[in-house]
């Protein structure tokens, strides 16, 4: 069976760096830190870390009625509302489609925190009897999904996949394999996170995994810099339009760029380390790359995942060697979102798609940023501290989340 060819026409996002794709780009391109002090917790000096990726500019009530905005726990605030630029970006107009080909997978890797952390507080307080009846409907993961399909009117395929930090990077992969095959003409897909809460950041820091560079919040993020200790953790969502090629074509829609292959494998090794040996994270992009029907020296960018922890930057670097080959490997520009934004967690994969084709689009690649002290064992090109212009063939974007889940998209110029 011939697979259709699948298109990004339109994109969103909430997050660190702003609320409007150009601006966000912007950002990115310049090398501008998201990352700051966390504001919104009390007993903040309690906490191991106390910097995160916090939302910037986002004003729920010019996208929903206040009624709406106490129903919905942030994850689905962000989530919704980047879908909805996406669409309005898309230039899709719904009264000309058929809604029951057009379907939503959109995941977040875990959920309405702040909903959970609220209730609990309640129950303490008040008693049983005071629980919520939205409790439930705002916290569950797959709620996104569901809620974007209610506001947008979608009713073709419609899930959440949740696998941590690769969430959505895995959606996305979905997404493209429902157009692939004809079960959908039109998909909305991507991620959302909000875990910018007490139960969020305090479990963070209970597994010694968030960077402590406190008294320099914009330097915390260091992507492959020998002095990187952690992650920071960051909230936000990324969402994209998947259509099919032919009618976006005839509509005269605006392409960014083509999603051309996924691959998915899993470490089965450790609930929260990855392998070490990379093996399994490197034939996730060997998969994605043979999927889009590519060869590794097509490949002009990577998009690591580059969370800036010790183990993850180093089993990443050595992954893309095994996937790559040495000689290879030394020439593909590598960079890191998350040295800007933070970690968006399940949210972390539609934002990096979103960077991926801009970069496909314009011929540049963001830098990494706080890249300043090589290291050794991380040694290639990360593409240090300054964006760089050059045109794109074809890039991929790698997601690794906690469990073992590797996922690696491949794009293409169109």
């Amino acid at each position: 069976m011939d697979r259709r060819k699948v298109v990004i026409t339109g994109m969103g996002t909430v997050s660190p760096l702003g609320c409007e794709l150009d601006t966000v780009w912007d950002a990115l391109v310049a090398g501008t830190s998201g990352v700051s002090t966390i504001t919104s917790l009390p007993g903040l000096e309690d906490y191991d870390s106390q910097i995160a990726g916090q939302v910037q500019g986002f004003d729920g009530e010019s996208f929903f009625a206040k009624k709406e905005l106490r129903k919905m726990d942030p994850f689905v605030r962000y989530g919704l509302a980047a879908a909805m630029m996406a669409l309005r970006d898309s230039g899709l107009e719904m009264d000309r489609e058929d809604p029951r080909r057009m379907g939503v997978i959109a995941s977040s890797g875990v959920g309405g925190l702040q909903e959970l952390e609220a209730q609990y507080r309640t129950y303490m307080e008040k008693g049983p009897r005071r629980y919520s009846p939205f409790m439930i409907p705002k916290m569950i993961t797959n709620i996104i999904a569901g809620e974007i399909a209610i506001r947008l009117g979608f009713k073709g395929p419609n899930f959440c996949v949740t696998s941590a930090c690769a969430s959505g990077t895995h959606s996305l992969g979905e997404a493209m394999r429902k157009i692939q095959y004809g079960e959908a003409d039109v998909v909305l897909s991507g991620g959302t996170e909000a875990p910018i809460c007490t139960l969020g950041v305090g479990g963070f820091c209970a597994m010694k995994a968030l960077s402590t560079r406190n008294d320099e919040p914009e330097r915390a993020s260091r992507p492959f810099d020998a002095e990187r200790d952690g992650f920071v953790v960051g909230e936000g969502a990324g969402m994209l339009v998947l259509e099919e090629y032919e009618r976006a074509k005839a509509r005269g829609a605006r392409i960014y760029c083509e999603i051309a292959g996924y691959g998915a494998s899993c470490d089965a090794y450790h609930i929260t380390a990855p392998n070490a040996e990379g093996e399994e994270a490197a034939r996730a992009m060997e998969i994605a790359v043979r999927d889009a029907g590519l060869t590794p020296d097509g490949i002009d960018y990577i998009n690591a995942h580059g969370t800036s922890t010790p183990l993850n930057d180093k089993t990443e670097t050595l992954a893309v060697k095994k996937a790559f080959g040495e000689e290879a490997a030394r020439k593909v520009m590598i960079s890191s979102t998350k040295s800007m934004t933070g970690h968006l967690l399940g949210a972390a994969g539609g934002m990096e798609a979103i960077a991926v084709a801009k970069s496909l689009q314009t011929g540049v690649v963001h830098p990494t940023i706080n890249y300043e002290n090589p290291d050794p064992e991380c040694d290639l090109d990360y593409v240090p501290n300054e964006a760089r212009e050059k045109k794109i063939r074809a890039a991929l974007s790698n997601s690794l989340g906690f469990g073992g889940h590797n996922g690696t998209l491949a794009f293409r110029a169109v």
